[in-house]
């Protein structure tokens, strides 16, 4: 009854309005829709620039939050720095998911967007996804990159490293500490070991390279030599049948003779014959003897082939003592049922960034694997305070659910040889990643993990074009590669091309 009666007043004076009073109305109710319309376009909330009150060590991973549009980046203790984003606009998202940082250049421009400035860039994907500086309306705006402010993009800048793990999420997750038996527990001898046994096992690889080198030379020198005897020793047999020939033929005119006159010449011109017919066999006996005592070619190739495999063992051995002493990262799918090892060997490739080892893959096993698991990151931030204990510290970020992060490592089992190969020498900034999703078909050689969200807005991430394509390959014996993981051989391929230097065509992606 109450609601009527004030509805029937209402209307009574709505009757009595003046028109002046009806177009002020409409007016006001007109600006009130646009003004609802921009409301997600404005910064009600803008986040604020913002800076721990501690001294800050260096970050180990930054999360974007597509949601908050906010970036926050974390030392092993912590958030240090936070600042507002602009993220990537309608049908231009920019993609959820995991990354690292690849490449940074202070001044760049882009090479897709009317050579478009990208300060203090930090390039995330190698089609085109970076952070960097940029105008911040207030909203998503960008082409797909992280748009941070130009200040704090600057001083961000100096205190990141190329492997710098960074985390896009569709809401805002913020680290949580976690212990599970299925982390990396390093061992303090091993670590203790790494760097000596490194040293040694470098030294070993280029002994054994050097010797691989001097083989190859002493199998040239071998190939000429064999090369020079057997052209002479031919010429050599070929003079030794002519005079054999007229030696023959000297008897024959001999026996025909019947005249002393002529018995007498034919007698000199045997003699002649018989004379050259010795000499021209001394003479190949003699070089027929250095045939002999000349290296053989066939035994130094032999030789150049057991050179070459100590050498490919002995870098192999040198490398991996080597990446011990860098933080890993292991990538687990729920969708290949597979486990993915990357390191970055910090070798700069001609082209930007740097080189990263995949020579690690394997099955791995996952309990119920039809049921989603969710995407989450584990990474280790520092080292226990725990006396002669070398284990880590560990914090989970969750971007997809399905499970728990705890729930999520409880259904993985890793490998035995494959934590024995990489847990004793673990270290702080490693990294554990369990996904629903594939590897993305960006993740390649220069590369560390790229992974996806698909059931986010990707954007214009899915229809970027590589710009070049080609075959390249590394000259010093790290790994060749293609750049579409998805269409890439698998592990019994890339070890066979890891050891026998060939190459696999990729992709070189611009921004």
């Amino acid at each position: 009854m109450v609601n009527r009666l004030a509805t029937a007043q209402s209307t009574v004076a709505i009757r009595h309005w003046r028109p002046a009073a009806i177009v002020t109305l409409v007016t006001a109710a007109a600006l009130t829709a646009l003004t609802a319309d921009a409301a997600p376009k404005q910064a009600r909330l803008q986040p604020q620039e913002a800076a721990a009150p501690r001294p800050a060590g260096e970050p180990i991973m930054a999360i974007v939050s597509i949601k908050t549009q906010q970036v926050t980046f974390y030392d092993a203790d912590g958030w240090i720095l936070r600042a507002p984003v602009s993220t990537g606009t309608t049908e231009r998202e920019t993609p959820a998911g995991v990354f690292a940082v690849v490449e940074k250049k202070v001044d760049h421009r882009s090479n897709m967007y009317d050579d478009a400035h990208m300060p203090h860039m930090q390039r995330i994907t190698w089609n085109g996804i970076a952070l960097h500086g940029g105008p911040l309306p207030g909203y998503a705006a960008s082409h797909g990159c992280v748009r941070m402010p130009f200040g704090f993009a600057d001083r961000v800048f100096g205190k990141t490293r190329i492997g710098m793990r960074v985390i896009i999420a569709p809401n805002d997750p913020t680290p949580v500490d976690i212990s599970h038996p299925a982390l990396l527990v390093p061992n303090a001898e091993a670590l203790a070991a790494a760097p000596a046994r490194a040293e040694t096992l470098a030294r070993e690889a280029a002994e054994a390279a050097k010797v691989a080198d001097e083989a190859k030379k002493s199998a040239a020198a071998a190939a000429r030599g064999t090369a020079s005897l057997t052209a002479s020793l031919r010429k050599l047999a070929s003079l030794k049948a002519r005079a054999d020939a007229e030696l023959a033929t000297a008897d024959k005119a001999l026996a025909a003779a019947k005249t002393d006159q002529a018995k007498k010449q034919a007698e000199q011109r045997r003699q002649k014959a018989a004379f050259r017919v010795e000499e021209a066999g001394k003479q190949l006996d003699i070089a027929t003897a250095d045939a002999k005592a000349k290296p053989d070619a066939a035994a130094a190739k032999e030789a150049v082939k057991a050179a070459e495999a100590r050498k490919a063992a002995t870098a192999k051995a040198a490398l991996d003592a080597k990446l011990a002493a860098v933080p890993v990262s292991i990538y687990i799918s729920r969708a290949t049922q597979k486990l993915y090892v990357r390191r970055n060997t910090q070798k700069p490739w001609p082209d930007g960034g740097e080189v990263f080892d995949f020579s690690i893959e394997a099955p791995v096993t996952i309990r119920n694997p039809d049921k989603p698991i969710g995407t989450h990151v584990f990474t280790a931030m520092a080292r226990n305070d725990a006396g002669k204990d070398a284990n880590l510290r560990w914090t989970a970020v969750t971007i997809d659910e399905g499970d728990d992060a705890k729930g999520a490592l409880d259904r993985v089992t890793i490998p035995r040889d494959v934590l024995d190969r990489i847990a004793p020498t673990a270290l702080p900034r490693s990294s554990i990643i369990i996904s629903d999703e594939p590897l993305s078909a960006e993740t390649n050689y220069r590369t560390e993990f790229v992974a996806v969200l698909s059931n986010q807005p990707q954007g214009g991430f899915i229809t970027r074009q590589p710009t070049n394509d080609g075959y390249f390959a590394s000259n010093d014996g790290y790994f060749f590669s293609r750049g579409n993981w998805d269409n890439a051989p698998r592990r019994g391929d890339y070890q066979r091309d890891y050891y026998n230097r060939r190459a696999f065509p990729f992709f070189i992606f611009g921004r």
